[in-house]
């Protein structure tokens, strides 16, 4: 019986702003347009030159800007097409003022991070860990039953990886990730591979 293999991509590094953004657009919008660092690009492009990521039969991505970036340099050196869905995208932070009281008094200062302990936590118009936990594994199954026995390369971004990979791991003190009595860094970018047989996981690796 063929694997499938996934790897599984954090995008990179995206750049600080500071200063007045366009009023009009709603957190969501704003988020959706985080471009990469100068270093980011550099993180990606090296990136795509893990041998890992040679022969890659299929490329699917977040549409969200930095997920693009992070794809495009795997993309050019397969001589590959991105293929875009919205179930890879972040998970909608929804009211950020909500958000901010959410986090009050809150160790990890990270949304993420909290929302792994907290996994049914939403606000207005956000998603929780469990809502994005189902639309990522959705994808995923489809793509198991679509591209059996292929190497498929997915970009997607920090909090819908942690919440996918609950299918598998748990979350120790310090609020990481562990498979299999390894922790996970879930950092901008990672690698990660994911050997599949059939529809179950037989492993679980972080790719340096």
């Amino acid at each position: 019986m063929e694997n499938t293999i996934i790897y599984l991509i954090r995008h990179a590094e995206t750049i600080d702003e500071n200063g007045i953004r366009n009023t009009h657009e709603d957190s969501q919008m704003i988020n959706e347009k985080e471009i990469l660092s100068v270093h980011g690009e550099e993180q990606s492009k090296r990136l795509s030159e893990n041998r890992e990521l040679n022969n890659i039969d299929v490329i699917w991505s977040s549409s969200y800007t930095r997920a693009k970036a992070t794809a495009k340099y795997i993309a050019s050196n397969n001589n590959l097409p991105i293929n875009l869905d919205s179930n890879l995208s972040e998970r909608k932070l929804g009211d950020l003022k909500e958000l901010g009281e959410f986090m009050k008094d809150k160790k990890t200062r990270d949304p993420s991070q909290e929302q792994l302990l907290d996994r049914k936590f939403k606000t207005s118009d956000g998603e929780s860990a469990e809502d994005t936990r189902k639309r990522m594994t959705n994808f995923f199954k489809r793509i198991l039953k679509e591209y059996k026995g292929k190497k498929i390369a997915v970009v997607s971004h920090g909090g819908s990886i942690k919440f996918f990979l609950l299918n598998w791991c748990e979350v120790n003190q310090d609020v990481k990730l562990v498979y299999k009595n390894i922790d996970l860094d879930i950092t901008a970018p990672c690698l990660l591979k994911m050997t599949f047989r059939e529809n179950e996981l037989v492993n679980l690796e972080q790719i340096k």
